[in-house]
């Protein structure tokens, strides 16, 4: 007869992130680039992307996540207004856990710390996030944690980009 063995239990800590943590999650956010999308970033804008929006709060909100203090995942998240809604859509991107503790919560644990923060806020009206067509896991994932497929297709036009 074979015994299952009970999963060690695992505390996520989530908190707000800081100009200290910038380098790390530049280098998380190059490697979700490759890992998702296969693309290379050029470190230095991006970088300086998130400095940015660490810095200034009406642009972004990033948040970092910990086991045992150390850092272990991250997500971000934007602004948009909803004139259907009179009220803000939160756009969550910018996901990375690290691949050792993937399937671990964290990212149920930021997800939870974001969702929370919203359902105190009278002015926003839900949580969106967008997820590549081919991230079966991603959004097995999302769907588990109670998010739905919206219906919507993304599409976008680049008019310039920032050189580091």
């Amino acid at each position: 007869m074979t015994r299952k063995t009970a999963k060690p239990v695992v505390t996520v800590a989530v908190r707000e992130a800081t100009m200290g943590d910038v380098s790390l999650m530049a280098r998380w956010a190059e490697a979700m680039a490759f890992e998702t999308e296969n693309k290379r970033l050029d470190l230095g804008l991006v970088s300086r992307g998130i400095g940015i929006g660490v810095g200034d709060p009406s642009r972004s909100r990033y948040f970092m996540a910990e086991i045992d203090g150390e850092p272990v995942g991250t997500l971000m998240f934007t602004f948009e207004w909803s004139d259907w809604r009179c009220a803000w859509w939160w756009w969550i991107q910018s996901v990375y856990v690290s691949p050792a503790h993937r399937r671990k919560g964290v990212y149920r644990a930021l997800y939870a710390h974001v969702l929370e923060l919203a359902r105190q806020q009278d002015d926003v009206c839900g949580l969106r996030l967008y997820v590549e067509r081919e991230n079966s896991n991603a959004q097995r994932t999302y769907e588990f944690l109670g998010m739905s497929d919206s219906g919507y297709r993304m599409y976008e036009a680049e008019t310039h980009h920032s050189e580091s």
